[in-house]
């Protein structure tokens, strides 16, 4: 019986340390500059503002992840990024259930408001505007360079439906 009540402790301990650690983690970076990994983060305060014409995006072929704030939420989360003729777009997988909209909640603002937001990527950060693409030439664009860039199932039928939303990341206005 003694061994019992030993092994329930140790259970009970090994389920909570896990939990403390990534409920620490998780608290951690809502407060910090800029997305973990893992957990999204908290407004960029690192970063030059860049100034000037629109770049050329073609740079971002080589870039896997980005940085991401939206203005609204006042939070920061890592995604892919698609470059196609000249411009940049990101996509919100998911969509199509009350879960995945819980989860990806930054989309729905970003959808419904007036989608400003912050891209960074390295030491340089650049104001813009998400907007959702429904429709269009861009959507071929996007599922090429995507399914090209990252192996991705992305096709025509999962955007119509409503389960992955694509974004261009558009200069701001």
């Amino acid at each position: 019986m003694r061994i019992l009540i030993i092994y329930s402790q140790l259970l009970g301990l090994a389920a909570l340390v896990p939990a403390v650690v990534i409920s620490t983690l998780w608290l951690n970076a809502r407060g910090a500059d800029g997305p973990s990994v893992i957990f999204r983060g908290g407004i960029f305060t690192t970063g030059q503002l860049y100034q000037g014409r629109e770049p050329d995006w073609s740079f971002t072929d080589n870039v896997r992840l980005v940085e991401l704030q939206l203005n609204a939420t006042q939070d920061s989360r890592t995604t892919f990024i698609i470059e196609s003729n000249g411009r940049i777009f990101v996509t919100c997988d998911y969509m199509g259930s009350p879960l995945g909209r819980f989860w990806k909640k930054w989309a729905v603002v970003a959808a419904e408001g007036d989608g400003a937001a912050e891209l960074r990527i390295g030491d340089t950060r650049y104001e813009r505007t998400l907007r959702r693409i429904t429709n269009g030439p861009e959507l071929d664009w996007v599922i090429e360079s995507k399914t090209e860039k990252y192996r991705s199932f992305i096709n025509h039928e999962l955007i119509d439906n409503g389960e992955i939303w694509v974004f261009e990341i558009a200069p701001r206005a």
